[in-house]
Order: C-alpha cells, then structure tokens, then sequence
C-alpha cells in the first residue's frame, strides 16, 4: 500500500474518533447543563416555599400567642373563646344584627338584591375587622429582632420537607443573614467546600428591607451529584479514547512497519549487490582453472588461488555481520570478557588502517591520553567495534578530499573514553537518531556509492551497550562525524 493512501486512511479514521469523542463530550456536557438547570429550579422553587412558610407560621404563631394573652385577661370565669373576645373588644358596635318587620303576621322581607348587598357590605366590613386584629398583633412582632422571630431548626426541618417535596435528597448547609451581609445563624456542619452553589432567597420578603433576612443555602456534594446522572456515559469515552489511541498505535506501527519494509529492500538490495562480486570473483577464478585452453603458470595458479581464498574470507565476512546481528536479535550471544589496555588496542589497530588512510591522503592521528585505561571487555567483538568505526570513517569520505580520522582516549575517576572523529562527509541531522537502526542506511549508502548492508553501527551499539557502555554520535553535515564511546573503568 502507498505511503498517500496510507496518510488518507488515517486521516479519515482519525477525524472521525475525534468527532465521536466531542460529540460525546459534548451530549455529556448539555446533560449536566440541563441537569443544573432542572436543580436550580428545584432548589428555587423549594426556597420560595419555605420563605412563604416561615411567614405563615411566624403569623400564626404570634396569632395564637397574643389572642391567649389578651383572653386569659379578659375572660376569667367567660366561656368566650379568646378569638371572640378580641373581636368583640375591638369593634363591639359593629356586629350587624337581624332586621325583620311583622305587619298582620306576615313576614315582609327586604328584596334579594337588597340582601346580597348588605351580606356584602357585611363581610366587607368584618374582613376589615379581622385585618386591623391581625395587623395590630403582628405589629408589636416586628419590633423584635430577626435573630427572635426565626426558628432555625424549624428552618431547617422546613428547608429539608420542601428539597425532599422536589426531588433533592443531597447533603445540604444553610446560613442566615440580615439585609446588608451580618450573619446571625451558621450551620454547624457547615463547610466551605461547595460554596460555588449558593442559592439565595429573602426572608419576610413583603416588609420593610430592615426587617428582612436572607437564607443561603449551598451544596458540598453537588459536583457528584451532577455527573452521577452521567456515569454510565464514562465507559462509553473510556473506550472511545481507548480505541482512538489503538487506532494511532496501529498507524504508527504501520508506518514503522512501511519504514522497516523499504529499509529491508534496501538491504536486500544492498546483500544481493555485495555478494554478487565476490560470487562472480570465485566462479571467474574456478573457470579459469576448469579452461584447458589456457596455460596456466605457477604464478597464474598462485594468483588465482588467491583470489579464491580472499574473495572466499570477504563472502564469509558479510555473512557472519549478518550472522552477529541475528544472535543479537536472539540474545544468544556469549561474550567473553577480559581486562584490556584500551590505549594499546587502539594504537594496533591504527596501524591496519594506516595504509587505507594514507592512501586517501590523509592521516590518522592518535592522542592516547587516558590516564587509567583498563577496561573489562570481550576483545574480539570490541576490536570489531574499533574497526567498523574506522573502517565507516574511510568508506563515507569525500571523494576527491581525503580524509584524516583522529583516534582519541582520555578518562575520568570513573570512565574512559574513546573518540573516532574524520573529516568525512558527515551526517544531517535528521538522521543521527536512525543511524543505530538495524538495516538503516543514508541516502548516500542506498545509491550503492558505498557498499555495506546497514548493520555496522546496530552492531556496535549492541556490542558497547552489553559492556555497560554507552555510545554518543555527533556530526556536522559536510565537515566532520565523531563518535564517543563510554565505558567503565576497572580498579584494581
């Protein structure tokens, strides 16, 4: 599959998670909106009805109160009720009584219209009556202070009767306080927790603003109380997000998949290349020697026998580089270490490469200067370490510049160090990070300029990293590529 078609995929199917995770974000969202708003009213409504109570209450209380006071003043040894009594003593000439005329037996009623008047004219007057006994009772109540006219546990019996009258069963706190701000009466579980969910509502609403109070009410667990109404939608995101990570975990792996399957065409490419010469080296030499039409000298002999045997050790090289990578792979290798004297492996191996190096034009020099350079090392893998660094310092030179490489060891209380630098054609950035890569190799290595499958530096690192070393890259393109190899010192 094509890396666009890929890309167009992915694009679709991520669009389209992430439209499904907002619009179950946001059904979540206007779910808890409408649950606030359905609670808000609740919650006013209940208040409006316990401000209305109170003020009831508070009339008949202070009704019963004074009416008792005034009859058991009034009425010893009467069996007038007290509410009788009050009346009568307000307004005793004001009781209508019965009008009926007698003329020869006959009872001569006022016409019906008349009547329904004079009823009305009546009730009229005795609402008035009873308006001025009440007013004249509450009156001498509003002198008193808030703090006296509320009952707060009756409130709060009040506040709880009317949330539970409109579905709301959750933990409540309430504080009284006067018109401008005082607080007279605290909760005494009150908690500041949840104070963003204060409702309001006036008491004694219908006097004058000194006489009125305001009831707060808040909610600490109205968080929970909220999203409760949406819990079973929480799964539904979970494994909504769940599956668009998976989704973006797969298109990753895909990618990596795609990269790793160029990578491996390459290498292909790269082995078939490599082995072909030393293939067709052999067969070249066997024919040769299988031709009777030619004479064949001891010299001629000697010289094709050579190139059997060499090209033979080259073909056996790469197929043990490709061998190594895949016992890494398997972690079957065994590593067989040994105390060494970094320095000394260093200046030997130099010396191999002294006539590669010259034959560019260029030197390797050597600055030997680690103090203490006793490492603890298999010697094989790590001279194979030392040698494929060089070795790439040759092989990725500029072609008609030569190339120095400088051989570097210093150390420190705890380390040494080793440092292979050139004046190569470097690395771009973007591609140190890759160059470790099993089968990776730069664009310069696929064009086939430079031969070599891409295992080299994987093999390296694998080597440095099972001595409980650490390997660091750094290059800029164009001018120069130094690799720094860490180890441990061993301390005798």
């Amino acid at each position: 599959m094509k890396k666009r078609t890929i890309w167009i995929i992915a694009i679709i199917m991520g669009f389209a998670f992430l439209a499904l995770l907002l619009l179950q974000i946001r059904y979540l969202e206007e779910m808890v909106e409408m649950k606030k708003e359905q609670f808000d009213e609740s919650v006013y409504r209940s208040l409006y009805q316990v401000s209305r109570n109170m003020e009831l209450n508070e009339t008949l209380r202070y009704m019963e109160l004074h009416i008792t006071k005034e009859g058991k003043k009034d009425n010893e040894g009467s069996n007038k009720t007290p509410f009788e009594l009050k009346v009568m003593k307000t307004k005793p000439s004001a009781i209508p009584k019965a009008v009926i005329v007698r003329n020869d037996q006959q009872i001569i009623r006022e016409t019906s219209t008349s009547l329904q008047e004079k009823f009305k004219n009546q009730y009229i007057y005795q609402k008035a009556l009873v308006d001025e006994v009440i007013y004249s009772i509450l009156s001498s109540n509003l002198e008193k202070p808030l703090k006296k006219r509320i009952n707060f546990k009756l409130l709060d019996q009040v506040l709880k009767a009317e949330l539970m009258n409109n579905g709301i069963s959750i933990p409540y706190h309430f504080i009284v306080t006067t018109q401008d701000g005082r607080e007279i009466y605290r909760c005494s579980e009150y908690k500041n927790s949840g104070e963003e969910y204060v409702y309001s509502q006036m008491l004694f609403r219908n006097e004058q603003p000194s006489k009125t109070g305001i009831v707060h009410i808040h909610f600490p667990n109205m968080d929970r109380y909220l999203y409760s109404s949406i819990r079973f939608m929480i799964p539904a995101i979970v494994f909504t997000v769940i599956l668009l990570l998976t989704f973006l975990f797969t298109i990753v792996v895909i990618f990596r998949q795609k990269r790793y399957s160029d990578i491996k065409n390459d290498f292909i490419n790269n082995m078939t290349h490599e082995l072909k010469t030393p293939i067709s080296s052999i067969s070249l030499a066997a024919q040769m020697l299988h031709d009777t039409s030619l004479s064949k000298s001891p010299a001629m002999l000697q010289n094709l026998g050579n190139i059997i045997n060499d090209e033979s050790k080259r073909l056996r090289y790469l197929i043990d580089k490709v061998l190594q990578i895949s016992m890494f792979d398997r972690k079957k290798i065994v590593m067989k270490d040994k105390e060494l004297d970094l320095n000394e492996m260093v200046e030997a191996i130099s010396k191999t490469f002294k006539l590669r190096v010259e034959h560019t034009g260029g030197h390797i020099h050597l600055d030997l200067g680690a103090a203490d350079p006793i490492i603890y090392v298999d010697e094989m893998h790590f001279q194979n370490v030392i040698n494929n660094l060089i070795d790439n310092a040759v092989k990725y030179r500029k072609s008609d510049l030569p190339v120095n490489v400088y051989l570097k060891t210093w150390s420190d209380e705890s380390h040494v160090y080793l440092s292979v630098r050139d004046t190569g054609l470097g690395i771009k950035r973007e591609n140190l990070k890759k160059i470790f890569d099993k089968f990776y190799r730069v664009h310069t290595g696929n064009l086939h300029d430079v031969k070599g499958f891409g295992l080299g530096l994987a093999y390296v690192k694998s080597i440095v990293e099972l001595q409980k070393g650490e390997i660091l890259v750094e290059s800029d393109y164009g001018k120069w590529t130094e690799f720094i190899i860490k180890l441990p010192i061993i301390k005798n």
